[in-house]
């Protein structure tokens, strides 16, 4: 179900109670154009829509809109819907060249790709350099090196701006653990090992749970990749598969040994909510996701180990130690004819104080480092400080927990596929050897032309 803060049909006719839209759109960097500094207001009158995703992201733009609105003079239409609607929606309006929307929350882990090769997002390079377009106050060189990265295509140029990074950690159960006397593991193995000793199914306990549905599973298994210090494509251009080497093996072998293991009855159907609703419950002593889960974990109503979840980073693994990432920014289409009053929005869903709230209320972490260590910001946390604290860790350790290619979705369609073979007792080497040879003319096609 969509939500909006003011429909599209309501931004029109404020649109041309302002200037007829019969007219032809007006170039707004030469008619508002003004000398001095950054003036929130000089698009002032114009109205943009916005599309983003189920989340709490979007619950937060939502959330202060009228303020944004009040800033700047702005009007802002948004449009909230499920992620996976999202990304169909945006890709066929941008495919079509007609979008609907002036700005959308990009998932840079699944589509920087495709709208890189495709041209679809506007250069907004010159205005992160110019001062009457980016306030000196939006701090640009806080954004760390992994948005950055993201948010620039390979010619250079920057078509985005990062909003949050999404790194995994370890959700453990304090009180589970303290009746085994039990540290938090700080490797793979010794993760196994507590899982297997904390599981205990004749009293509805799993020692571990994970992603076991299929694409789902794809980025679980890719942290325990990271422990062989591997990604899953080379860094070449066009990349080269790794998902059948002697280590991606190894990763899946572990995967494939611990979620059968350790993990509830039923793991192959599990996505992030049912191993949310586990742990939640009470019910698993383990949980390796996302960093986004803390909110509902630490909500009263909702959860039943409220002040018993400790969080720490990923296990190291045999080669090598990091926390996967992926993430979002806010991107504005080439072809819409509102760009400046949209990279006003941009400007303020991505800088300090809307992503220091995004902080705050455990919504995310943003692409920005002085949130993190701001001793105010911190002190306003709703959730344990030490989530905010194990973020911060994961940074300096962080990889791309997916490859950056055109088609992700059939990449974790067929990697996913033989992860859950695996669950099901197939053979690791056959499987990864399978999918890899099976992806292998998908991944070679989608970079032809």
């Amino acid at each position: 179900m969509s939500h909006r803060t003011l429909s599209r049909r309501r931004a029109l006719k404020g649109a041309a109670a302002i200037g007829g839209l019969a007219a032809p759109m007006l170039n707004t960097v030469t008619t508002f154009a003004q000398s001095g500094a950054f003036n929130w207001q000089r698009f002032k009158g114009q109205s943009i829509e916005v599309v983003m995703e189920t989340g709490p992201r979007a619950d937060l733009v939502k959330r202060h809109a009228k303020e944004f609105e009040q800033l700047t003079g702005i009007s802002m239409g948004l449009e909230i819907i499920p992620e996976q609607q999202a990304r169909q929606k945006t890709t066929i309006e941008l495919n079509s060249g007609k979008p609907a929307f002036d700005l959308f929350n990009i998932a840079y882990h699944v589509q920087k790709r495709q709208v890189e090769k495709a041209k679809w997002l506007f250069d907004v390079t010159p205005w992160t350099r110019d001062p009457q377009m980016t306030p000196a106050a939006y701090e640009f060189a806080d954004i760390s090196k992994p948005g950055l990265d993201y948010a620039t295509q390979s010619d250079g140029k920057i078509t985005s701006l990062p909003m949050f990074v999404d790194y995994f950690m370890l959700y453990w159960n304090k009180e589970l653990f303290a009746k085994k006397n039990l540290a938090p593991p700080k490797t793979l193995d010794e993760m196994f090992d507590a899982a297997v000793k904390l599981n205990d199914p004749d009293n509805g306990i799993a020692g571990y749970v994970g992603r076991g549905l299929r694409n789902a599973n794809v980025v679980l298994y890719t942290q325990y990749l990271s422990g062989w210090g591997q990604q899953t494509t080379t860094k070449d251009n066009p990349p080269q598969l790794l998902t059948d080497t002697a280590d991606a093996i190894a990763a899946a072998e572990y995967y494939k040994k611990l979620l059968t293991t350790a993990a509830p009855k039923g793991v192959t159907g599990f996505n992030w909510n049912e191993c949310q609703g586990l742990f939640m419950q009470g019910r698993a002593a383990m949980w390796l996701d996302g960093i986004g889960f803390a909110p509902p974990a630490e909500d009263k109503t909702k959860s039943r180990v409220v002040g018993k979840v400790g969080y720490a980073l990923p296990p190291a693994g045999p080669k090598a130690h990091h926390s996967v990432f992926f993430g979002g920014g806010a991107a504005i289409p080439a072809a819409s004819s509102k760009k400046e009053a949209a990279y006003m929005v941009a400007l303020w869903m991505t800088g300090r104080q809307m992503t220091s709230r995004m902080l705050q209320t455990g919504g995310g972490v943003p692409f920005r480092s002085a949130p993190l260590k701001d001793n105010e910001v911190l002190s306003q946390l709703t959730i344990p400080r030490e989530w905010a604290e194990t973020a911060a860790g994961c940074a300096p350790i962080s990889m791309p927990g997916l490859p950056v290619i055109v088609p992700v979705t059939q990449f974790r369609d067929t990697i996913g596929t033989a992860l859950t073979n695996l669950l099901g007792g197939a053979d690791a080497a056959t499987e990864m050897k399978r999918a890899t040879a099976e992806f292998k003319p998908i991944l070679e096609k989608s970079e032809q032309g």
